[in-house]
This record gives C-alpha cells, structure tokens and sequence, in this order.
C-alpha cells in the first residue's frame, strides 16, 4: 500500500534552518512527482514545492522562492525539503504528497515551529 512518512519537524528560533524528509513506499517512487504542503495554524493547507521524478524540475511558492529548496534521492525513496532562514509565518503542519492515478497520498505530517 502506499505510504508516505514525513520526519525532522521541531521548534527552532527565526533564522534558523530545518530539513525535513519523506520517505516513500509501495508505488514506483522513481517514476512519481512529489509534493510538499503545509498548513498554518488555523488556514488552509498549501502547496510549498513540487520535484518531478528524476529531480529535475522544481517549483516553489512564489513567497518561498531563495528559502526553501525541495530534492530527492532515488535510492533512498525520499525527498527533502530544505528550509533557511525561517520565520514565524513559516509555522505550520508540513506534509508530504505523492499523486498517483489522480489520487492523493498524505503522510501524517511533521510540525514546524518558528519561535523566539
């Protein structure tokens, strides 16, 4: 079955970095685009980066572009998010999405808090 399990969220001050992980399992990971989302505190979730399967094509949310950088590692079934320089606005649920056959795939998420 598939499955996604993000990792490596935790509470960090502003200006700090953190990179979170997901790794994957039961689909042709080589062969799948990922995504990351996040959800504020009480907003809707959005979309913060997507990689397509080999690694060479990225996209960022506009307001996140220069901070945060999404990557995978085949072999390892996982991808990454890179994030510097954070602030408190960048406080939220972070998860992992993998579509396969028009279907979307959650991790349970990993929180990210940005606090002095």
């Amino acid at each position: 079955q598939v499955q996604v399990v993000e990792s490596g969220g935790g509470l960090v001050r502003p200006g700090e970095s953190l990179r979170l992980s997901c790794t994957a399992s039961g689909f042709n990971f080589n062969a799948t685009g990922m995504r990351w989302y996040r959800q504020p505190p009480g907003k809707e979730r959005e979309l913060v980066a997507t990689i397509g399967p080999d690694g060479t094509y990225t996209d960022y949310r506009d307001s996140l572009k220069g901070r945060f950088t999404i990557s995978r590692d085949n072999a390892k079934n996982t991808v990454y998010l890179q994030m510097n320089n954070l602030n408190t606005e960048d406080t939220a649920m972070y998860f992992c999405n993998a579509r396969i056959q028009g279907l979307h795939n959650w991790g349970q998420g990993t929180q990210v808090t940005v606090s002095s």
